[in-house]
């Protein structure tokens, strides 16, 4: 059985180290789509965070990769081969270079039964789909979705772009179940004119037309009315019907059967969605990482595709709205991300969401577990470690990733409320050192909490603290509350954090405000559509 999975690394790593074959039913993906731009998450009025990098170049590690896609022969590497031949060795081939080998690795991956929904712009979207026919079979395409993410504006050069592609491909014996939409006010108020204590309904035919021939077996009196051509069904039906209370008779004296509003489905969803608003900035479920996708969007999706049980894996999983979908619709999930920003994201979407004991409901793979694992983390990416430390905490990032100039001493803010509700909005300050440290920082960490008007400061470190940097923070006395008295300068140490000590601060009401909370998830049900079909044509009344 596979387990819920959260995993911090690159995604062609830990598919290619840890994900089994055939062993997911679903896979949607939203990669990068080569935009050439950089995606910040905004925290506050100024600061902001790198959530990634759309930009891509051929170098080095680039052309190597390349070589080795083309050396495996196939499809696939003719398919590269004539890119290079059109677009040279630019952006676009270093683009599909890298999606490339992590679509073969989602193809080993999926169930022959699977479904996979591939999320892109007009930017790429035209080469994916050469890319996933190489890779997935130009037979097994089933559709190329258009999502309308945003309402049309003006643009003097060209038609204003407002749609992404969503490319879905499936093996024969993939799981669809259809989804259906509202009803049109229009169909509604033509077809359904009548109601009664059930709610509204239409006249459906429950005799045999002309064109539908005469049926001995068929035609028989009931409550004095013979059809000349029978009736559509056995008179045990019609009996069965007709006490139920399903068989109105017209003025003419004309049966016909109650076909009731709320049992029917409703229209079919075409490949053209427009009915999915993008997520506004005011949207309860914002959380500000620039690429987030509406829940509705990626509910529609794991419903069609898949069951309740079955596996759904995101690849390129951000701020992880398929895995919390995915949650909410008792799926079992797989997120990857390559970045401890992200997963942090992740974690307290599903706290958020889900409460406290979800965390005993998944594993995380690839974050630091030990003091080893800490250090080398630093070693490799001082940023990412960065990002992860400050996560033990809670807290949010202050700055760039890659940070131009001074940093102010900032490298995370932790918010929370020690009065009534509505209360002033306090602050503690943080610093992360993954190097040597003195008293010095000490020292710095003090004078911006003055600068700004700070409740608290915390020093993390992973080295450990001298004494005179000990005696340093005492000395910067307490912040009082109704809880008691908090150290004003705290240092705490990677190896405190991992053994599970935290932050000295009030919590009123049990929570702080530092990232913008997910709504909680309600479940709902799913409903099987047992409607059966019925023609639209006018009846006589």
């Amino acid at each position: 059985m596979v387990e819920n999975s959260l995993y911090y690394g690159d995604n062609l790593d830990i598919l290619q180290r840890y994900i089994k074959d055939s062993s997911v039913d679903l896979i949607y993906l939203d990669p990068p789509f080569n935009s050439k731009r950089d995606y910040n998450i905004p925290f506050g009025a100024e600061a902001q965070v790198k959530a990634f990098k759309d930009t891509w170049y051929w170098d080095t590690e680039t052309a190597l990769l390349y070589e080795e896609i083309v050396e495996r022969g196939g499809s696939v590497s003719q398919a590269m081969q004539a890119f290079r031949m059109i677009f040279g060795t630019g952006n676009v081939l270093a683009y599909l270079t890298m999606m490339a080998p992590r679509l073969l690795e989602l193809r080993r991956v999926l169930k022959p039964t699977g479904s996979i929904y591939l999320h892109c712009d007009v930017n790429a979207s035209h080469y994916l789909k050469i890319l996933m026919d190489a890779i997935f079979g130009r037979e097994n395409f089933r559709n190329e979705i258009e999502w309308q993410r945003t309402s049309s504006h003006n643009d003097s050069r060209k038609w204003p772009h407002v749609h992404d592609t969503i490319l879905f491909y499936a093996r024969d014996g993939f799981y669809y179940n259809p989804v259906s939409l509202g009803h049109d006010p229009e169909y509604v108020k033509k077809f359904y004119r009548f109601s009664d204590e059930r709610g509204r309904y239409r006249h459906d035919h429950i005799i045999r037309s002309k064109s539908m021939g005469l049926r001995p077996n068929l035609t028989y009196e009931y409550k004095g009315y013979t059809p000349e051509y029978g009736w559509r069904m056995l008179r045990e039906k019609i009996e069965a019907l007709d006490n139920d209370g399903r068989i109105v008779w017209s003025a003419s004296g004309r049966p016909y059967l109650k076909r009731y509003l709320h049992e029917q489905a409703g229209t079919p969803a075409s490949s053209i969605w427009t009915d999915i608003p993008p997520l506004s900035t005011m949207a309860a479920e914002k959380l500000g990482y620039p690429t987030q996708k509406p829940e509705a969007l990626l509910e529609r999706i794991i419903k069609a595709s898949s069951k309740e049980g079955e596996v759904v894996l995101d690849p390129f999983c951000g701020c992880g709205t398929a895995v919390a979908v995915a949650q909410r619709l008792n799926r079992r999930w797989i997120g990857i991300d390559i970045t401890h920003l992200a997963i942090n994201l992740i974690k307290g979407r599903l706290r958020d969401s889900f409460g406290d004991d979800i965390t005993k409901q998944y594993r995380i793979i690839g974050e630091p577990t030990t003091l080893s694992d800490a250090k080398a983390l630093a070693q490799e990416n001082r940023y990412q470690f960065q990002f992860w430390a400050l996560g033990l905490v809670s807290a949010r990032p202050d700055a760039s990733e890659e940070k131009k100039g001074a940093d102010k001493g900032i490298d995370g803010r932790l918010q929370f409320h020690d009065e009534s509700p509505g209360g002033k909005t306090k602050n503690i300050i943080l610093s992360v050192k993954s190097g040597k440290v003195s008293v010095a920082y000490v020292r710095d960490l003090r004078g911006v909490i003055d600068r700004e008007k700070a409740e608290i400061g915390v020093l993390i470190t992973l080295e450990e603290p001298t004494q005179p940097m000990r005696d340093e923070a005492l000395n910067a006395g307490f912040y009082e509350s109704a809880w008691g008295k908090h150290p004003r300068l705290q240092i705490l140490t990677i190896s405190e954090l991992l053994a599970g000590k935290g932050i000295d601060y009030p919590r009123a009401r049990g929570v702080n405000v530092t990232f913008k909370q997910a709504p909680k998830a309600q479940r709902q049900p799913e409903v099987e559509n047992l409607a059966l079909p019925f023609e639209d044509e006018e009846l006589d009344e």
